[in-house]
């Protein structure tokens, strides 16, 4: 049996190292892809196969996928879009360049990636797109909006793709998880620091309080789950005859997806707001 090939992005730490390392241990040819070349090297020193792909520059993302298809011989059955950094602050406080410049790494670069993909796996008669989401593309929640933004907007391009492909072998999947422990915490003050102005913010105090909570590490949150949690559905997306569209993963995720249905946008609102 050939073994199986996957393309993850983010593969530094968190879900998509963990994603890594718990697929090449279920038998598949795992193609780790990091945003930063001394991640690659230490995920090849871990024996992974590790090609460059940083979503903001489109010179890796051809390269990236070019150095994968030539080690498999022009084929590969899956792509796991993971790859996605935060960006904290008001809406109010967002300068669009802030916008801009995350709507390109945790969408655009997603995009064009999946177009690159589409045609190895039209041409080869198989294959799954699997994009990780996460409860914050189901509802918005305060102090994320950027982030907020990119989800929703990911959420949208991957429904009408799934339906788009519907008559075709290529199967496309969501992932959304909630709380699950990752470095997007650490990984977003660089962006706080470089975007937002909170002295001269009208919401000043309330900084305060967000900030102790980006810049402190108070453990995990409640309903945390370990990315292996995130892996366990992946596994499911991508060895599923009937793979389900969306997988949902931790507590909030499932309670969020409910309530969205069973309530009005006010009611929901007032309840996100109470925490």
């Amino acid at each position: 049996m050939t073994e199986k090939s996957i393309l993850i992005t983010g593969a530094s730490s968190g879900i998509g190292l963990d994603a890594a390392r718990g697929l090449r241990a279920a038998g598949w040819r795992v193609f780790a892809s990091c945003r930063k070349a001394e991640d690659c090297d230490r995920l090849r020193s871990e024996g992974f196969e590790s090609p460059r792909i940083d979503y903001a520059d489109a010179d890796t993302i051809v390269n990236g996928l070019a150095e994968t298809l030539e080690a498999t011989g022009g084929t590969l059955d899956a792509l796991y879009n993971n790859g996605a950094y935060a960006c904290p602050g008001a809406v109010e406080d967002l300068p669009v360049g802030a916008l801009r410049e995350i709507f390109e790494v945790n969408l655009f670069g997603w995009h064009e990636l999946t177009r690159l993909v589409i045609p190895v796996m039209r041409a080869q008669g198989h294959g799954r797109i699997i994009n990780c989401s996460s409860v914050l593309g189901l509802v918005g929640y305060k102090w994320r909006g950027a982030y907020v933004a990119t989800k929703f907007a990911l959420e949208g391009l991957t429904d009408v793709l799934r339906m788009e492909m519907a008559g075709t072998p290529i199967k496309v999947i969501l992932i959304e998880p909630g709380p699950v422990t990752s470095r997007i915490r650490e990984n977003a003050i660089p962006h706080f620091e470089t975007w937002i102005d909170w002295k001269n913010s009208a919401r000043a105090a309330e900084y305060k309080n967000i900030m102790s909570r980006l810049y402190e590490d108070r453990g995990p949150d409640k309903f945390e789950l370990p990315p292996s949690a995130v892996t366990k559905k992946l596994l499911h997306a991508l060895t599923s005859q009937r793979p389900k569209p969306r997988y949902y993963v931790t507590t909030p995720t499932y309670l969020m997806g409910f309530l969205r249905r069973l309530l009005s946008t006010r009611l929901l609102d007032a309840l996100i707001l109470r925490g």
